[in-house]
C-alpha cells in the first residue's frame, strides 16, 4: 500500500464578497494590478486610484488581512494577495417604461470577488493559468 505524504498545511485567509453591483470587466481591471502585491502597497495603489470599483475591493482587502490577524495571528505587515479573483454573478434586470406603453429592458451586472492572502514566506506565485505537475502513481509489488 502507498501511503501519502504529508504535506505541510497552507498558511492563508480569505474574504469573499457576492452579489456586488458593478461589472466584473471593471473590478477585474482594478484586481490585476494588486494581484500578487504586498498588503501595505496594495492600499496604497487602492487608495490612488481614480475608479469606483476600488472600494468594495479595498473593503475586501482590509477584511481578508483583518480575518488573518484574527483567526491565524498573521502579522499585517507580512501579508500578500496571493490570489484575487472575479467571477460573474447574477444579473438584475429592470424595465424602464418607453413611449407608446413600452418598456425597456436594463441589464445591471453582479459579481463576486474573491480575496485570498498569505504570509510571505509561504508566498510563491504562479500565474492562474499553471497547474501543478501531475505525479505518475507507481505501484510496487
Amino acid at each position: 500500500m502507498i501511503s501519502k505524504r504529508k504535506r505541510k498545511p497552507f498558511i492563508q485567509e480569505n474574504a469573499i464578497g457576492q452579489y456586488i453591483r458593478m461589472s466584473p470587466h471593471k473590478a477585474r481591471r482594478i484586481i490585476d494590478q494588486i494581484r500578487g502585491c504586498s498588503y501595505e502597497k496594495a492600499l496604497m495603489v487602492l487608495d490612488f486610484m481614480p475608479y469606483r470599483a476600488r472600494h468594495p475591493i479595498l473593503k475586501l482587502v482590509y477584511s481578508a488581512a483583518s480575518n488573518g490577524n484574527h483567526n491565524k495571528d498573521f502579522d499585517k505587515t507580512s501579508l500578500v494577495i496571493s490570489k484575487a479573483e472575479v467571477n460573474e454573478g447574477t444579473t438584475i434586470k429592470r424595465l424602464k417604461p418607453r413611449a407608446r406603453g413600452r418598456s425597456y429592458l436594463i441589464k445591471r451586472p453582479t459579481c463576486h470577488i474573491t480575496i485570498v492572502v498569505t504570509t510571505l514566506d509561504e508566498y510563491v506565485f504562479r500565474p492562474f493559468w499553471y497547474q501543478e505537475p501531475r505525479r505518475k502513481k507507481f505501484i510496487l509489488f
